[in-house]
């Protein structure tokens, strides 16, 4: 690797911290850069998520103010991301790379019609209930665990996919569900993080180049993140998310 090559997957790293922080989908700017510089695909995702777990923790840090007195939430929501990162890691070390990967343009557009319909969605749902559950009930943790299956497996846009969810399953803000977020990313890319470099190919001077701009890109992106109102967050997640879904289209 030369040095332009490594200030490339730095500037990458950073980049996808910060966008990872604020919406999801970094892995779609770290991700085709390993490719290009010819790395393999299998080689370039477990080495991208392995680099990203660090980016992961400072964003969750980032959030801590919008994560406090979400502690019950936290935990169950926790434990569905882990066996569902876990279960998807197990699922990229054993399947063909290309199977989960033709549908996640799909995902992807779903998950952002939620986004875009949440405010209404989530008053039609609470409207037809007598009380909103605080911690989202069983179906949301059912959601969560199968997005980490899929962040587990691959990971662009698992923020989209986790804040379509949480917002229509949580009753709060959409910056405290983008906390809850942050945190669930992190659990399900440090899971699989695990399994990959147990079992996995790390290429591990990548690995440290985007860890060391993520985390920089963390904090970047939850200073940006923070400071946005409900309705530019919505619309940075459509933007990031219709970006996503023409990059895995033509690549």
């Amino acid at each position: 690797m030369d040095f332009l090559d490594a200030l490339l997957i730095l500037f990458a790293g950073l980049w996808a911290g910060a966008i990872n922080t604020m919406v999801g989908s970094g892995t779609l700017v770290t991700f085709p850069v390993l490719l290009g510089l010819g790395y393999a695909p299998i080689v370039a995702n477990m080495s991208n998520n392995v680099g990203l777990v660090p980016g992961s923790i400072s964003g969750t840090l980032g959030y801590r103010a919008e994560l406090r007195g979400q502690g019950p939430r936290a935990i169950r929501l926790v434990i569905a991301a882990a066996l569902g990162g876990t279960a998807g890691a197990t699922l990229l070390l054993t399947l063909p790379p290309d199977a989960f990967k033709a549908i996640v343009p799909v995902f992807i557009g779903i998950a952002l019609v939620l986004v875009v319909l949440q405010p209404r969605l989530a008053k039609a749902i609470a409207a037809r209930r007598a009380e909103v559950h605080p911690h989202g009930g069983r179906g949301v943790q059912v959601a969560v665990a199968l997005c980490g299956v899929y962040g587990g497996y691959f990971g662009a846009a698992q923020g989209i996919l986790l804040l379509a969810v949480l917002g229509l399953g949580l009753d709060d803000t959409l910056q405290r569900v983008n906390a809850i977020k942050n945190l669930l990313t992190l659990v399900v890319n440090g899971v699989a993080a695990i399994a990959f470099i147990a079992l996995g190919d790390i290429a591990w001077d990548v690995a440290a180049l985007i860890a060391v701009g993520s985390v920089m890109g963390g904090q970047i992106g939850s200073r940006v993140g923070r400071r946005l109102p409900d309705s530019a967050l919505r619309g940075l997640i459509v933007v990031v998310g219709c970006f996503a879904i023409v990059k895995l289209l033509v690549t």
